[in-house]
C-alpha cells in the first residue's frame, strides 16, 4: 500500500501529512508553554482562526428504540436555517465532555449533529470491553430520528465516528443496510474496524467481514503511532476496501497518536492540536460534497 505526499493529495487515496509538527523536549519539571499555540475558542467552541465557523448551540432530549429511552445531544449552528445532517456516534469512552466537544467542533462547520449516548441509555460505563450488539440497534433508530429534524437540509446524513463507534457505524451501514438509501458517507478516527468480541488472533490479523459489503465513501483519520493491532486492521480493510475500488481514504498524521482529537489539555501536544483541525477541515469538505451531491 503507497503513502503519498500531502502535495499529492489528488492523486492518491492513502495520505501520509508529511509537514511534520514541531516537538519540544523539556525537562520533567518543567511545564510546557502553550500559551502560544493553544485557543481557548478552538478547544471550547470548535472556532478555527482559517476557517469559517458557527457559533453552536447544543439541546438535550431522548428518542425511543423499543422499550429502551436513549439520551441524545443536537448540536447545530446557531445561525437559523437548515445545515445538512451528521449521526455522531461515541466510542468506547462514552460521550463524556471531552467527545462532546469534538461533536461541537464538527457542528461549528455547519452541520446539525445528533449524538446519540448509548452507553448512558443501558446504564453501562465508559470503556466496555465487551460488545453488547442491542446497542447497534440504538444506532439504526438514531438515524431515522436525525432524518425526520425539519432543520436539515440533505435527505441523507453522513455518519462520523471514533474507535468503537467506528464498528457501531460500519454496522448501521451494512447489517442494516442504511448504506443503500439513507447514508451518503462515512467519517471515522482510528475505527475498530472489527468485532470487538472476535477472538485475539482476528483482532490483529483479520478485519470486520462486514467490511467485504461496505459501499459507502469513507474518510479515515489515524495517527502515526496508532497502535499496533488497531493500525494493521485499519490499513488492512482499506486495502480491501481500494481493491474492490470503492472510495476509500486514510490519512495518517505524523508524530501524533491515539485520541489527538480529544486528548485532554494536560497531555495535549501542538501536534495533536494541528492534526485535528486538519481531520475536522477535511471531514466537514469531505461530508458537505457527498451530501451536497444527494
Amino acid at each position: 500500500m503507497k503513502y503519498f505526499l500531502l502535495s499529492l493529495l489528488v492523486m492518491g487515496s492513502v495520505l501520509l501529512v508529511t509537514e511534520s509538527p514541531l516537538s519540544f523536549a523539556h525537562d520533567a519539571d518543567t511545564k510546557e508553554d502553550k500559551s502560544w499555540w493553544w485557543l481557548d475558542s478552538w478547544w471550547n467552541e470548535g472556532q478555527i482562526e482559517t476557517a469559517k465557523n458557527y457559533e453552536v448551540v447544543v439541546s438535550k432530549s431522548s428518542y425511543k428504540r423499543d422499550d429502551v429511552e436513549i439520551p441524545v445531544m443536537v448540536f447545530r449552528p446557531k445561525k437559523k436555517g437548515k445545515f445538512p445532517a451528521v449521526l455522531f456516534q461515541h466510542g468506547r469512552r462514552g460521550l463524556g465532555e471531552l467527545v462532546q466537544r469534538h461533536a461541537k467542533r464538527v457542528a461549528a462547520r455547519g452541520f446539525v449533529v445528533l449524538a446519540p449516548d448509548i452507553y448512558k441509555a443501558h446504564f453501562i460505563g465508559t470503556h466496555p470491553i465487551e460488545h453488547d450488539y442491542e446497542l447497534e440497534k440504538d444506532v439504526n433508530a438514531a438515524v431515522d430520528v436525525l432524518l425526520k429534524r425539519k432543520d436539515i437540509s440533505s435527505k441523507q446524513a453522513c455518519i462520523y465516528s471514533h474507535t468503537r463507534g467506528g464498528y457501531y457505524s460500519l454496522k448501521v451501514a451494512t447489517t442494516y443496510k442504511r448504506q443503500e438509501k439513507d447514508l451518503a458517507c462515512y467519517v471515522s478516527y482510528y475505527p475498530h474496524w472489527q468485532d470487538p468480541n472476535a477472538p485475539e488472533a482476528m483482532q490483529v490479523y483479520g478485519y470486520a467481514k462486514e467490511i467485504d459489503d461496505f459501499k459507502l465513501p469513507a474518510l479515515i483519520f489515524i495517527g502515526e503511532q496508532e497502535q499496533y493491532q488497531r493500525r494493521r486492521v485499519i490499513e488492512t480493510s482499506i486495502g480491501v476496501l481500494q481493491s474492490k475500488q470503492r472510495d476509500a481514504r486514510l490519512i495518517i498524521y505524523p508524530g501524533v497518536g491515539r485520541g489527538f482529537d480529544f486528548r485532554p489539555p494536560n497531555v495535549r501536544s501542538f501536534a495533536d492540536d494541528l492534526a485535528a483541525k486538519d481531520a475536522v477541515q477535511r471531514a466537514a469538505t469531505f461530508m458537505r460534497k457527498h451530501l451536497s451531491a444527494k
